[in-house]
């Protein structure tokens, strides 16, 4: 396929977007940039939610997957369910009740200052390292087959797609993503549809002879009862649910979507669709890698890298209009993610970090400086980790993203948990030291297991994670305060108590 034309294409689809950002960005400020003046519709974020969460990883790696490790993935996206449920019954109305623009603020309110500093922190590598994984994944496909045709190194082909996400969220923020997110999401979708259909017709099926074809070729196999295996559907099904609450629920750039719907019914409501959605796309896409798999098999086609095997099968071997499609969804399923990492981490530094919603003696004019000046240093981050990953890349990406995730989201998921489900204070001063232990704790484990007792964690080490920060917490627990706050609330309650049984004598 031409790469003249693929280029064209590219940028027309990119000045698409930057229409629909023009008109979301007028007369835009901080207010709008970080919580889009909270009047997002609910299913414009719950739709627009679905390209956010699959990102470009999704859209290549987990078909490609599919060659080497069937449907073992499904279980962990059925976890995905149970956590969204979780999320949208347990940590939206907290969020909504304290009226929080970065849901870290949530951790100052409950332990203190260091445990909030360390929780952002921590949210900050994770999401840095996370988008700019997937970021990589999608430089790499357009530099290979499009970019180098005409001489462009790799990294100027980052530096190209970073300035483009640079451009359409500098002045909206989140309001401009939440429409963004709804026209790509609608892309990628239609570019799986289309490839599913094409693949097919290119093997001779119709739909019948296609599920038939895919019941009986060993690819749909999803339950391993394997224990020492990785992709044991019990692991896998708790990884769901536990990666989900974090990588979701406690992320800054999930949560800000939700946090921009008008009330916590509609914020809700979007998480239930949502989660309904999300199940059904995964499905479509585990069922894209099957035929990928068994058009590969019979093609005799030898790939070392599996991210490599929708984007070379797509644009060499499909024809033109495949080739089109492919490439405008991959760029759809590539922006809500990089575009919400951008927003998410500019919101959480200068709110977390910098403190910018308690300068209340700035102007909006320097807080809106600021701003740009983190959100333009966040994208020269991204733009450096995406040429070092290119350097030392040599696994498929969707596990090196929920590896990092298990690691880097550990503490958060440990220090909500304590909070919710204790009413204990902590020394706070120790968190720092806490939230640092466990991933290094949870690394030696994970290489004893593996080296001298054949076990794999997979992706339940973000669990193990958890849970070590929280047996941290519990240990650097202050117990007279939890004593008198056990107290005041029983005293509370006879209060209320007694007045009620006044008023009933009175009447």
């Amino acid at each position: 396929m031409s790469s003249s034309l693929l280029a064209i294409v590219f940028i027309a689809y990119t000045l698409v977007i930057f229409t629909v950002t023009w008109a979301t960005s007028r007369r835009a400020n901080n207010d709008t940039y970080f919580i889009g003046n909270r009047r997002s519709p609910w299913f414009v974020v719950a739709y627009g939610m679905i390209g956010a969460s699959l990102s470009g990883v999704t859209f290549m790696s987990v078909p490609g997957n599919v060659q080497t490790q069937a449907f073992y993935y499904l279980p962990m996206v059925l976890g995905f369910f149970a956590g969204y449920i979780i999320i949208a019954t347990v940590l939206l109305p907290l969020y909504y009740r304290m009226q929080l623009t970065s849901i870290y603020g949530y951790l100052e309110r409950r332990f203190g200052f260091f445990t909030y500093k360390s929780g952002a922190s921590f949210f900050i590598l994770s999401r840095t390292l996370g988008a700019t994984l997937r970021m990589f994944l999608v430089v790499s496909v357009l530099h290979t087959f499009i970019l180098r045709q005409f001489g462009i190194p790799f990294w100027v082909a980052g530096l190209i797609f970073v300035l483009l996400i640079i451009l359409y969220t500098f002045e909206g923020g989140i309001k401009t993503i939440v429409w963004t997110d709804t026209l790509q999401t609608t892309f990628m979708l239609l570019a799986v549809v289309y490839c599913i259909i094409t693949i097919s017709k290119e093997m001779g099926w119709d739909f019948s002879e296609m599920v038939s074809q895919l019941s009986n070729s060993g690819y749909m196999k999803w339950l391993n009862t394997d224990w020492s295996s990785k992709t044991h559907f019990l692991k896998q099904f708790l990884s769901g649910v536990f990666v989900c609450v974090a990588m979701t629920g406690l992320d800054q750039e999930m949560m800000q979507k939700n946090l921009s719907c008008r009330n916590l019914k509609d914020a809700q409501k979007n998480m239930f669709t949502f989660s309904s959605i999300i199940v059904v796309v995964n499905f479509l896409f585990l069922s894209l890698g099957a035929v990928l798999a068994i058009y590969v098999q019979q093609k005799g086609l030898q790939f070392s890298d599996t991210d490599l095997i929708f984007p070379t099968v797509a644009l060499q071997h499909l024809g033109s209009v495949a080739g089109l499609v492919f490439i405008i969804g991959l760029i759809s399923a590539a922006y809500p993610s990089a575009d919400g990492a951008l927003t998410s981490l500019t919101t959480s530094f200068c709110i977390d970090i910098v403190g910018l919603e308690k300068k209340t003696a700035w102007t909006e004019k320097k807080k809106k400086k600021v701003r740009y000046s983190i959100h333009l240093s966040f994208a020269l981050v991204f733009l450096l980790l995406i040429i070092f990953y290119n350097a030392v890349k040599n696994d498929a990406i969707i596990n090196l993203v929920y590896t990092v995730a298990s690691y880097t989201y550990g503490p958060l998921l440990g220090f909500f948990f304590f909070g919710i489900l204790t009413k204990y204070q902590v020394r706070d001063k120790y968190m720092p030291i806490i939230a640092i232990a466990s991933p290094v704790l949870c690394f030696l484990l994970d290489l004893a297991c593996t080296r001298y007792l054949a076990f794999g964690f997979g992706f339940t080490l973000l669990i193990v994670n958890g849970t070590l920060t929280y047996i941290g917490m519990y240990l650097c627990r202050e117990k007279d305060k939890v004593r008198r706050c056990v107290f005041c609330a029983k005293l509370q309650k006879i209060i209320k108590l007694f007045l009620s049984l006044q008023n009933t004598i009175k009447v």
